[in-house]
């Protein structure tokens, strides 16, 4: 049986009624003013829920309201559950962080690096290996297609590495074939690192990542709808988005998740709901365990949600000021400079549809907002933000 998430009042963990109501009124005032179809928001402290909240519409299309078990498309928060899974076959001696990643996906044994020379490409013998380190910092020089114009953006393209009838190998073996956009470990750029280590996840678990992740992390933790997609049953509780956002004017055209998946994107593929998500967090809160079942050791959590970037500079000035990145996680390294509340530690990421979380362990709080609009996201990522911790109060 799935354990229940505990409740509290907010004001028995130190949260503000009337500024949660506040965040509440804030986003029915987005709804019905037609930004967002609707959103789930769930916020819990010393590990109870103190506020868990449906707002607007399941499907902009239809009539049906939110529910607070509807299910989301996720995006990149699949990458910090995909990291966990990668750390958890390190604590099972699989392979060390510093090993190259050829020698477990030998394609990857001779990596080039582009050149560029106007829109012409020609490239040179990386430095060095790309790491399992480097997928999981993001510094493997790899890149995402959608994240420049240049000849190697174009390659990525052209050779369709982001096709959903391929498999995890097949797409890992196109990847190896193409430069990197920087040499290893030079360069911090979001990527998809991660659906290379779902890759590896494959090779040193001998099971398909979507298998993996279900026996050793989803079923135990009870996060009984996350998956890689959504069975028939459950359809009808599947969020959907605009079909053409509201603040961009661009079509949107989400992940197919009714269908069974074929690429089980690492970086990006899952489904879940705020309350899978929230348990998630919790295991991560309670330095690895949750609800009797420990998926990983608290010297981990740390390594995980510590600093690897160092000196390594930000590539494409996507992290915000003050931060660094872990090993599947952005990490607050100062208590100033980024435009948002938090504190030094928390840890946090989002998905491209709009979906955030972060975990706070100087305050032992954890948020998710869930919502389908791709072209609001950083709006509201910042926005959901700011209201919770403006409802913290001891």
């Amino acid at each position: 049986m799935t354990t229940t998430l505990p409740t509290a009042k907010p004001e028995d963990v130190g949260l503000s009624a009337p500024a949660l109501a506040r965040l509440a009124r804030v986003l029915e005032e987005r709804v019905a003013a037609g930004h967002i179809p609707g959103a789930v928001a769930l916020v819990a402290r010393h590990g109870k829920v103190a506020f868990h909240r449906a707002f607007g519409r399941l499907d902009p299309a239809a009539q049906a309201p939110m529910q607070l078990d509807a299910i989301f498309r996720i995006y990149s928060m699949t990458k910090p559950i995909v990291s966990v899974a990668a750390m958890m076959l390190w604590e099972d001696g699989r392979f060390l962080l510093s090993d190259p990643i050829a020698k477990y996906l030998p394609d990857f044994a001779e990596p080039r690096v582009a050149v560029f020379a106007g829109n012409d490409m020609g490239w040179t013998d990386a430095d060095r290996a790309i790491t399992v380190q480097d997928l999981m910092r993001h510094t493997s020089g790899l890149t995402y297609e959608f994240r420049g114009a240049t000849p190697l953006h174009r390659a990525y393209a052209e050779a369709r590495v982001a096709r959903l009838r391929q498999t995890n190998a097949e797409q890992a073996a196109t990847l190896a074939t193409l430069p990197l956009l920087h040499q290893p470990g030079t360069q911090w750029e979001y990527s998809r690192s991660t659906d290379v280590l779902g890759r590896l996840v494959e090779v040193w678990s001998g099971q398909s990542l979507g298998a993996f992740l279900a026996d050793r992390i989803l079923h135990p933790l009870g996060m009984d709808d996350a998956a890689f997609s959504v069975p028939d049953a459950h359809h009808d509780r599947i969020a959907e988005p605009f079909a053409r956002d509201p603040e961009s004017g661009i079509e949107v055209a989400p992940l197919n998740v009714r269908r069974p998946a074929v690429f089980e994107s690492g970086g990006g593929g899952m489904v879940a709901t705020a309350t899978d998500y929230a348990r998630f967090m919790q295991m991560l809160l309670n330095g690895g365990s949750f609800g009797g079942t420990r998926l990983l050791g608290r010297k981990t959590i740390e390594l995980m949600t510590s600093d690897h970037l160092g000196d390594i500079p930000d590539a494409s000035g996507t992290l915000p000021p003050g931060h660094g990145f872990g090993l599947g996680f952005a990490v607050r390294l100062k208590p100033g400079l980024a435009p948002f509340p938090g504190s030094v530690g928390n840890y946090y990421w989002g998905g491209a549809a709009g979906t955030t979380f972060w975990i706070d362990p100087a305050e032992r709080l954890t948020a998710a907002l869930m919502i389908q609009a791709p072209g609001q996201r950083e709006f509201y990522r910042v926005m959901f933000r700011d209201l919770v911790y403006a409802a913290v109060t001891d």
